[in-house]
């Protein structure tokens, strides 16, 4: 295991690709390349621990968005939160206007800021996509994101191999 990793953590390298792919900004783009290079962990283990991470927070966004946000509307602060967040929603989710189911698994799919579980999530609610249609699609996602940030972890595609020691 690294050295640095092992300083600043104290946990399983499991655990911590787990929790990198659970948090809403960096999810499976950044716990994957995190657990095979600071974890020193094999390419199929940071998957599978960044894809659970990632998939984690997934059916209590879906299933609670509606009520949460419904209930946090009383309040002018939330309001205005959710307006902005919704309108930013709507103004990137142009693959899901466009193509639907489809389109959400391709949001999902593309390992880039501002796409992903967290945001496909969203785009699902503000696109009217129930929560139980929703949720095998972001999971889809989640699966192809994973498998494309692994390939371009491990250098097979994209030539970034600085990652691999």
């Amino acid at each position: 295991m690294n050295d640095l990793w092992q300083a600043f953590s104290g946990m399983p390298p499991e655990l911590i690709t787990m929790i990198v792919g659970a948090l809403p900004i960096s999810e499976v783009r950044g716990a994957i390349p995190v657990g095979i290079a600071l974890g020193d962990l094999p390419w199929q283990t940071a998957w599978l621990f960044g894809v659970i991470g990632n998939a984690l927070p997934v059916a209590p966004l879906l299933f609670g968005l509606e009520p949460v946000s419904n209930w946090l509307r009383r309040w002018s602060i939330w309001e205005r939160f959710f307006i902005w967040l919704f309108a930013r929603t709507r103004r990137r989710g142009g693959l899901i206007e466009k193509y639907g189911a489809l389109g959400l698994i391709l949001f999902v799919s593309i390992p880039l800021p501002v796409t992903g579980a967290w945001t496909g999530c969203a785009a699902a609610f503000v696109f009217g996509i129930r929560p139980g249609r929703a949720l095998p699609l972001v999971l889809v996602g989640i699966l192809i994101a994973a498998t494309v940030v692994t390939l371009v972890t491990m250098g097979v595609i994209g030539g970034v191999d600085f990652f691999i020691k």
